[in-house]
């Protein structure tokens, strides 16, 4: 077995564009649950609004990419609109219902034949990114080689933007949840009747802290689809938020950098075993009958799903949670 090309490509997984990605819709995602407790299960469209901003703007009117940022962001803030003002008031699971259905709701949308013209339909967008690339700074160079970690100049240029946008995102929301105005969100979490009684607004507080958390999913669309140089709608299905949500209790809920370290440790896992499954079955280390290279992928799921099942028996709080911040009883 090539063991150091396993290894390479689970290092380079840790830093990704992936894990860019899925870290900034689990930030947004631990601001919605973790901090306020809104049980939100529509964060794929948050991303997908984001990086269909972008898309539509450039490939379809001609329009430049900053001008599709600012859509891309004013369309979260939108959603986040659309989808609280009749939930919010509600009990919890409201909200997860209506945001599932709406994450669906916008996928199917983006593959209508009907809006084939501006969306691309179901083969997607593309031919947008050329302007961002053209922001490279590392352009022309031969990129960077650590041995076991190699990335080109394009890849490179991603690398840096998507973890400035994480680590902007982290600070933002450190000094948001260390505010007067975060210890509001955690005191809805734990008992909004309460926070209610000493005369706050609760829906303009849930409010605030659904379109702050849906703008920075929507900053992970932009990385998504920039580093693709494509979008296409099926990306941005449910299980999206399924992974966001795994990766925000794998890290620790109401914690800053909780789904960084989610997001890199759950997909190092993946890729590390599909790689040396892959590897094992190309190598007859298995026997046909138990599994073969096309079953590696599936395989996978199964042992990091065990993994992350042993992990909730055991230390349902995550790596750096508390047992008080996943407790969905009072909400």
């Amino acid at each position: 077995m090539n063991w150091e090309s396993i290894f390479s490509v689970s290092l380079e997984a840790i830093i990704g564009s992936t894990a860019i990605a899925y870290a900034l819709a689990a930030i947004g995602l631990n601001v919605h649950f973790g901090y306020t407790g809104l049980l939100n299960f529509g964060q794929s469209a948050f991303l997908g609004v984001g990086a269909y901003g972008i898309a539509i703007t450039v490939a379809t009117f001609g329009l430049p990419l900053w001008l599709g940022v600012g859509i891309g962001l004013l369309a979260a803030v939108i959603l986040a609109l659309l989808l609280g003002i009749p939930t919010l008031r509600l009990r919890a699971d409201y909200l997860a219902i209506v945001t599932i259905a709406a994450a669906e709701i916008i996928r199917l949308f983006y593959r209508a034949t009907d809006l084939r013209k501006w969306t691309g339909a179901s083969d997607g967008l593309q031919s947008f990114s050329q302007d961002f690339y053209a922001l490279n700074p590392f352009a022309g160079s031969k990129g960077i080689d650590l041995g076991l970690l190699t990335f080109t100049d394009r890849e490179l240029w991603i690398l840096v933007v998507g973890w400035t946008l994480v680590l902007l995102s982290c600070l933002v929301v450190w000094l948001l949840m260390s505010s007067p105005w975060g210890r509001v969100l955690k005191a809805i979490r734990e008992d909004e009747d309460a926070v209610r009684s000493l005369g706050k607004n609760v829906f303009s507080y849930k409010m605030q802290s659904l379109v702050l958390g849906g703008v920075i999913g929507a900053l992970g669309g932009f990385v998504f689809a920039l580093d693709r140089a494509a979008v296409q709608p099926d990306t941005y299905g449910t299980e999206f938020t399924f992974f966001a949500y795994t990766i925000v209790i794998l890290g620790g809920a109401a914690r800053v950098f909780g789904p960084v370290v989610g997001s890199m440790i759950f997909w190092v896992l993946l890729v590390f075993v599909d790689s040396a499954l892959s590897e094992a079955s190309n190598n007859k280390v298995f026997p046909e009958w138990f599994m073969t290279t096309s079953q590696a992928g599936s395989v996978r799921y199964i042992l990091v799903g065990l993994g992350l099942i042993l992990l909730l028996i055991y230390r349902p709080q995550g790596i750096f949670g508390d047992k008080r911040e996943v407790m969905l009883d009072g909400r």
